[in-house]
């Protein structure tokens, strides 16, 4: 069997009160290389929790986080920062790009701290745009482009480094129906081509479109149903 891209065991997270808050309680969850999965559940479950621990934004209280084969629990934070960096690509609901750059710098700027020259940063950032189906707006400013495209870019954005993750925190919230058709596409495009995707949400017609689902209850994540037959509750 191929290492995962992430697994974790037993992983819990609490926080301070009295009693302790236990945002997540014995967590197991395996990913495999190439899967597709939707991870779900009612407010206060524990998915922004967990989506921390796996985005390498927070440290679980105890257990163990193994990502691309790198046991992260007691790294330090530089070499967090760097793991996540190279082996995480981001996609918010807010599209986080800066307004007085093109598409492309926004794209470029992922590269930045990797000491990758200038005109390989613009070819990778290039080949990143005409993947998301984005390469006509190249030279756009994010005011000027469309809910969809912006989203676009920011998946451009986490592509270009070609990570070992795609992690998506409800990419969808602030889009159209059309529009979020239109970028489950394009997830499902990338699925195919081998990424793996692990996508948080509360809206039923995304997590229909993993290929295994998830759901959090009460800091507990339960067993994964076939797609299709998920029950996605309220989010946060």
């Amino acid at each position: 069997m191929t290492e995962p891209v992430l697994h974790l065991s037993g992983v819990t997270r609490s926080f301070p009160g009295v009693p302790p808050i236990e945002a997540l309680r014995n967590v197991d969850l395996r990913v495999d290389r190439g899967d597709y999965v939707s991870i779900t559940g009612p407010s206060g479950s524990g998915k922004s929790t967990l989506l921390n621990i796996l985005g390498l934004l927070d440290r679980p209280t105890s257990g163990t986080f193994i990502l691309d084969g790198i046991d992260t629990t007691s790294l330090s934070e530089g070499r967090r920062c760097g793991v996540r960096g190279a082996r995480i690509g981001f996609v918010f609901q807010s599209f986080h790009l800066l307004a007085h750059r093109t598409a492309t710098e926004n794209v470029m700027g992922a590269l930045l701290y990797r000491r990758v020259p200038r005109s390989e940063r613009r070819r990778r950032a290039a080949e990143a745009l005409d993947r998301v189906g984005l390469s006509h707006r190249s030279e756009a400013f994010p005011p000027t482009l469309s809910g969809g495209e912006r989203q676009r870019v920011a998946i451009a954005r986490a592509l270009v480094g070609a990570p070992a993750l795609l992690l998506a925190d409800e990419p969808t919230g602030n889009l159209d129906s059309t529009t979020t058709a239109s970028i489950l596409d394009l997830f499902d495009t990338l699925h195919r081509d081998g990424m793996t995707l692990v996508v948080i949400t509360h809206d039923d017609d995304v997590s229909h479109r993993a290929r295994r689902v998830v759901r959090m209850l009460d800091g507990v994540l339960q067993d994964g149903v076939p797609r299709g037959r998920a029950v996605a509750g309220h989010d946060d």
